[in-house]
């Protein structure tokens, strides 16, 4: 049952109004989540992404009940994160669903709701598809060959160069490429899909040594994971594996 807390905070924003403005933005998916990661509020562009006719379909609804299990279980990872944070993901580039059309990427944005007590009680968010542009960029097709070994195999030592030549194309024409359609840089993909490993490995297991899971993920040292990962979550391996146990 959807939370009144959860509806309240929603309804202050005049959310039937902006689920409005976003039913006219055909390449942009619109959702409101509570804390359980259910759908309260989304356009029809998320309708269409979950393969289904109606809102009805999807509202009161999880990830996991209406994608694969691997994308769901990144997508309520995500959730996680903003709520127990209480910051904003923002730029997250990450594949979804074409219903019918097999994977694409898309660009992720995901800002919690606060209530009036200050506490985190659920999030609302965007997902800007980038489409399928091969019209557009002829290129396409091999930088997302790139960016799906990227995602596929982000554990290993990879060569961006390597993959580059493999493509056919020059490193500076691959990451000039990225930056156009993706919105990111190849190493800042590469970056991204260890965090986010990272992160669910955290929560499988807060009590995991650190060092482990930074090797886990691609990392050979140790600081530089525990860097990077205070960016991008807003707080350290350690303080996040902390507020998992709280949880």
């Amino acid at each position: 049952m959807i939370d009144d807390t959860t509806i309240r905070a929603i309804d202050t924003i005049g959310m039937q109004a902006v689920e409005a403005i976003f039913d006219a933005l055909g390449d942009v998916a619109f959702f409101v989540k509570d804390r359980d990661g259910r759908y309260l509020s989304i356009n029809r562009t998320m309708v269409r992404r979950c393969g289904v006719r109606h809102k009805k379909d999807v509202l009161g609804k999880t990830a996991l009940e209406l994608f694969p299990r691997t994308l769901a279980e990144t997508y309520l990872a995500q959730d996680r994160q903003v709520i127990a944070s209480g910051t904003a993901i923002d730029k997250q580039l990450e594949l979804h669903i074409y219903p019918g059309r097999g994977r694409g990427w898309c660009i992720t944005k995901k800002i919690p709701l606060f209530g009036k007590d200050g506490d985190v009680v659920g999030l609302i968010g965007t997902s800007q598809d980038l489409g399928l542009l091969d019209d557009l960029h002829p290129a396409y097709r091999q930088i997302a060959r790139i960016a799906q070994h990227i995602s596929d195999h982000y554990r290993e030592n990879i060569s961006l160069k390597a993959l580059a030549e493999e493509a056919g194309l020059s490193l500076s024409r691959v990451e000039r490429l990225f930056q156009k359609v993706f919105q990111h840089s190849p190493r800042q993909l590469l970056v991204q899909c260890r965090l986010a490993a990272a992160r669910t490995l955290i929560e499988q297991d807060p009590g995991a040594k650190i060092a482990a899971i930074a090797y886990e993920c691609g990392y050979t040292d140790h600081s530089a994971f525990s860097r990077q990962f205070k960016s991008y979550v807003g707080m350290s391996p350690t303080e996040y594996g902390r507020q998992m146990k709280q949880d």
